[in-house]
């Protein structure tokens, strides 16, 4: 591989990630495409690895109503001749609140940082960590979160049946 290619492939990545993260089609393996099943991620929400990273990354985005989330300069750093590599990019992230409030949403600057490695399947994350550089709006607030949870509990109680 070349570095180019490397660089093509891990951006092709980020945006993915990104977008599924949007798109919240959260089936049972969604996160295959994306992680390692030893995967670690660190957020202002926490830290955590494996199957457990992926629940929080779930779990912090359903706090919301909707999300969308930026990246733009990636720069990656893949050596020669390995199977591992590093990124990071800047981030912007916005967050819509589920209840009406004086500002819907919650908007995030941050820089994310990553390590990866090239899998039989292609660059996989093993480590993420997104730093927060500058916030506007609201934060979910506990209240919303058991709300959320409330939802999300009772429709699959009535998808279940």
């Amino acid at each position: 591989m070349t570095a180019r290619t490397d660089q093509a492939e891990i951006t092709a990545l980020v945006d993915r990630f990104f977008l599924a993260l949007d798109t919240r089609e959260f089936t049972p393996g969604w996160a295959r495409p994306y992680l390692t099943d030893d995967a670690s991620m660190a957020a202002p929400v926490g830290s955590t690895r494996g199957a457990e990273a992926v629940r929080t990354a779930e779990t912090a985005l359903l706090r919301f109503a909707g999300t969308q989330h930026f990246a733009s300069g990636v720069v990656t750093d893949a050596a020669f001749g390995t199977d591992h590599a590093t990124a990071s990019w800047n981030a912007y992230m916005v967050h819509i609140h589920h209840s009406p409030a004086p500002d819907p949403l919650f908007v995030v600057g941050g820089r994310w940082e990553a390590t990866l490695r090239r899998t039989a399947e292609g660059w996989r994350f093993t480590t993420m960590a997104v730093h927060v550089v500058w916030t506007r709006g609201e934060p979910p607030t506990p209240e919303t979160e058991t709300e959320t949870e409330t939802e999300t509990e009772t429709e699959t109680e009535t998808e279940t049946g």
